[in-house]
């Protein structure tokens, strides 16, 4: 072999490690990829029961019941559909009836999601785009992100966690302001 068919060989050796490699981790990311529905999504589209998903939407009012055993029951709502989820778990502080929520598991063969993880959210922030546009489109959305009428109170001026103030209104460590 000359050099030249030395180094194009090498070359193509390099190629199919690089595209080896490549395949291997698209792989990867795709098996640790989680699909996020809102529930009339979920609905529409045929997903396997072994497929881990997020749905996300507003927890339906009059609909948490507590077992027992310590499972949670609650139907979870975009505004044009609903679905039955199960959790067995302590829920987030933020958890009730009419505010946001994003549940992670499988959709079981009755149609009942089976969550491992629910996370609670308070305001468009920390919720997915797709659950706010959903409650936007379907009328249940109102600004600032509150599902319930709560009314917060303004903060007093040069009060803690006020711009004047100069510190942080969360206490340090030993209690201290």
């Amino acid at each position: 072999m000359t050099r030249k068919q030395q180094r194009l060989s090498l070359l193509g050796l390099g190629m199919a490690a690089l595209a080896g490699a490549t395949g291997l981790v698209l792989v990867a990311f795709n098996d640790n990829l989680v699909f996020f529905y809102s529930p009339s999504e979920l609905r529409a589209k045929a997903v396997a029961p072994d497929r881990r998903v997020r749905i996300g939407g507003l927890v339906e009012n009059q609909s948490v019941t507590r077992g027992p055993d310590g499972q949670v029951s609650f139907r979870v709502t975009d505004g044009a559909s609903d679905l039955g989820v199960v959790y067995e778990g302590i829920l987030p502080d933020l958890f009730r009836e009419g505010q946001g929520v994003v549940a992670e598991g499988k959709l079981r063969p009755d149609g009942v999601f089976a969550a491992t993880t629910v996370l609670a959210k308070h305001d468009e922030r920390y919720m997915p785009r797709e659950v706010v546009d959903a409650l936007k489109q379907s009328g249940h959305w109102q600004e600032g992100g509150a599902t319930t009428n709560v009314v917060v109170p303004p903060r007093a001026s040069g009060g803690p966690g006020s711009r004047t103030s100069g510190r942080s209104w969360i206490p340090s460590p030993d209690g201290r302001p």
